[in-house]
């Protein structure tokens, strides 16, 4: 079983936004030395819990930091932006960093709609439907491949390279696995986002996948939302930080930053919020490393997949840190040497 981090930058409650995206490196360092996968780092506009708007200049930082782990994006929301000057990062990424970078794209705005507009170059963003296009110009860019009779033909993202970031599609619904399958790409799905009809979705992935230039057969990942601890009822207490950060936000009272475990477990609640609470908590998988352990073999048997890519948020950034060194103990992953200081 692999094990790979996803990193959306939290802000800590009493933080600052350079602290969250200093601990990111230094986060990304020890899942280097861990043994996970790879590092993807999220994509999100406007919040004040999250640092992360532009992957693309943090992933070069990680990538430098590290030895061996595959550093990319988990995603770039290629419809805020131009498949060309995506690919021209990305073979840029690849350049500097060659077989260690991945390029996870998604279609979700990764904001709400008022920044949408604002991070559209014109009056009106790409339609919808124009994802798919999107997705294969942006690879044909990467790759020197644009057909003859396209508009842009002729045009190469630079620097070229004997390599190409891995790319995969982002997907938390039957569309986005749709798109994957029909292009001949790999899947990550998103379970921490939409976990009921999440096994459901990905076999339908396999079943319509067509084998491509990019992929021979359907390959999966799953993004997971985990927190381990030394027990669980302490794992469980450390959760209650992001399930209280989601809730406050779908009410539009968003917290500026991560709170502590203590204002849910001293706050009054009325009984639909303490509902919302205990379901985040069952979509969750939070516990003491064998209760993680045999709670994301069971999410990977489901979905027949043998990664899963893990997202932890904790008010305290030694609790995230403590809690991928538990998960990577439990399930004996290799461990890397530390990069020499002033590596590259």
């Amino acid at each position: 079983m692999r094990l790979s981090v996803l990193d959306q930058s939290p802000i800590r409650m009493g933080g600052t936004p350079r602290e969250a995206v200093l601990a990111t490196i230094d986060l990304a360092k020890l899942a280097d030395q861990l043994g996970y996968t790879r590092y993807w780092l999220a994509e999100h506009h406007n919040t004040q819990t999250l640092a992360s708007p532009a992957p693309e200049i943090l992933i070069p930082a990680l990538a430098g930091a590290t030895r061996g782990i595959r550093v990319g994006s988990g995603g770039v929301m290629l419809s805020h932006y131009s498949p060309l000057k995506v690919a021209e990062s990305f073979r840029m990424l690849e350049t500097l960093h060659p077989g260690r970078i991945d390029l996870g794209v998604g279609r979700a705005p990764g904001s709400d709609r008022h920044t949408a507009a604002a991070l559209q170059p014109g009056p009106v963003g790409p339609a919808l439907e124009s994802y798919p296009g999107q997705v294969t110009d942006l690879l044909n860019y990467m790759h020197g491949e644009l057909p003859d009779d396209h508009p842009y033909s002729g045009i190469t993202a630079m620097p070229t390279g004997p390599t190409t970031p891995e790319t995969w599609l982002l997907g938390s619904s039957i569309g986005s696995a749709t798109y994957a399958a029909r292009l001949g790409l790999p899947l990550s799905w998103a379970h921490f986002i939409s976990p009921e009809a999440g096994p459901e979705m990905v076999a339908r992935y396999r079943e319509m996948f067509e084998p491509s230039e990019w992929l021979a057969e359907p390959r999966v990942n799953i993004g997971i939302s985990a927190t381990c601890a030394e027990t669980t009822e302490e794992a469980r207490r450390l959760g209650l930080s992001r399930h209280l950060m989601r809730l406050r936000r779908d009410q539009g009272r968003s917290f500026d930053g991560v709170p502590a475990p203590e204002l849910a477990l001293e706050g009054e609640f009325s009984q639909q919020e303490l509902a919302y609470l205990a379901q985040q908590q069952e979509r969750a998988i939070e516990g003491d490393p064998d209760v993680v352990k045999r709670g994301i073999l069971e999410l990977a048997e489901r979905y027949e997949t043998d990664e899963a890519i893990v997202l932890t948020i904790t008010h305290d950034y030694e609790d995230r840190k403590r809690s991928y060194q538990l998960l990577a103990e439990a399930f004996e992953l290799e461990k890397r040497e530390p990069l020499a200081t002033g590596g590259a």
